[in-house]
């Protein structure tokens, strides 16, 4: 398949530009070094010679590799987002290189005595022997989803290398801003003009998902009262105090600390709070429907109880739908997950299909008409400084994009 330096050349090549996406700005990409591995991705493209390579106003890019196949076959497509997480800063990223890793820690900044240990990450052991690239624990690495981005070119250039291989048309298509969840909000699908797709943007080896949390944000208002404290009896609301009844009014456990597998969650997030105004930020979660409507509504009743009980209209709460479970729109296509299925077995991949506890492109892809399931880039402990990729997990996911396209010729002809 690819040569191992050239895939490592490539990827070190993309996460050593600083892409962080903003969530407080309005444009599109959020940030204007965005567009700097944008164009270095529309030149590559076109480099190795990728056809009809296009990239709009927003940053959203998109590439044909025209069938070899005589057979009439589906078009696919393979997605990936070059932004990097806001959470974590992706500025300044050094790699390092760990070359036949011991099973033991790793030394990420010897100064600031940053250590990425299997004590803490167990998965760590299922690596012994490889190549892994790591932070130097000061940044992010950006393997989400700068590996998806590496893995799709790869697979695109070894195709083009070998056209004996019988495939389809593919189409790939790399997007802004999935990291602040608008990754698929101008995506134009007509355009892009697949018939289902696959998003390379999972973890580790093997993942295979196609269902995912039905999101969304809620804004809790809280309003109180403020005069001087030493004349405040029976005038002072310290909206902070009504806030700490909402806060623990709602189910304690059911956060994302004490939740795993399908169970939902509310996740509070921020709290900006002063004696006159406080405001909580949540993020609502729960791959069962009716079971986030409940969350959702149990949100709302809980301030109209908190209201009643301060005689007044302290509490506001407005709660926004992000995006929804795309199991509803994959399960009646479901040959498009036996097909990655299948690709990842002919790898000598045991699939590993589990839903997705966080959001993807393909959700929102998914619900605009695009099927589209998630698969694993081989990266681990994404947003922080400990994150890591095994670069044998960023091979074999390249030859699972191969092996689907060979397997959707297999099944049409």
């Amino acid at each position: 398949m690819i040569d191992q330096q050239h895939l490592i050349n490539r990827f070190i090549r993309y996460v050593t530009v600083d892409t962080e996406s903003d969530p407080k700005s309005n444009t599109t990409p959020s940030t204007a070094k965005q567009w700097d591995l944008a164009n270095a991705l529309v030149q590559e493209l076109k480099d190795i010679g990728m056809q009809d390579v296009t990239i709009d106003e927003n940053a959203y890019i998109m590439a044909t590799l025209p069938a070899t196949s005589d057979t009439e076959v589906p078009v696919i497509g393979f997605i990936s987002h070059f932004d990097t997480t806001p959470d974590f800063t992706g500025a300044n990223v050094k790699p390092q290189l760990i070359e036949d890793y011991d099973g033991g820690d790793i030394v990420l900044n010897s100064e600031e005595n940053i250590i990425l240990s299997p004590n803490d990450f167990d998965d760590l052991l299922q690596y012994k022997g490889q190549t892994l690239i790591t932070t130097d624990g000061t940044t992010l690495l950006g393997a989400d989803d700068k590996a998806g981005i590496a893995e799709i070119i790869s697979a695109m250039e070894y195709l083009i290398q070998h056209p004996e291989i019988p495939h389809g048309k593919i189409r790939v298509g790399f997007t802004p801003d999935e990291e602040i969840g608008r990754g698929a909000h101008k995506f134009d699908v007509e355009k892009f003009g697949a018939d289902w797709a696959y998003t390379m943007d999972g973890s580790q080896i093997g993942e295979l998902e196609y269902e995912n949390f039905n999101a969304a944000g809620a804004v809790v208002s809280i309003k109180g009262k403020i005069v001087h404290p030493g004349y405040a009896k029976g005038k002072m609301i310290n909206s902070m105090y009504i806030a700490t009844d909402y806060i623990n009014s709602l189910p304690r456990m059911e956060t994302p600390e004490h939740t795993s597998d399908r169970e939902g969650f509310f996740h509070l997030y921020s709290v900006e709070g002063e004696v006159d105004h406080t405001e909580l930020q949540y993020i609502i979660r729960d791959h069962d429907k009716d079971h986030f409507e409940a969350r959702k509504a149990m949100m709302v009743q809980l301030a109209e109880e908190l209201n009643a009980q301060y005689e007044r209209e302290a509490i506001t709460v407005t709660i926004s739908d992000q995006y929804y479970n795309m199991r509803e729109k994959i399960e009646p296509v479901m040959h498009i997950v036996d097909i990655a299925e299948a690709a990842m077995k002919a790898a000598g991949i045991t699939p590993l299909i589990k839903p997705i506890r966080g959001g993807t492109d393909g959700s929102q892809l998914s619900f605009k008409g695009l099927p589209c399931p998630n698969i694993f880039a081989g990266g681990h402990n994404f947003h922080g400084r400990y994150e890591y990729v095994p670069v044998e997990s960023m091979q074999k996911a390249i030859e699972v994009i191969v092996n689907i396209a060979k397997e959707v010729v297999t099944r049409n002809s």
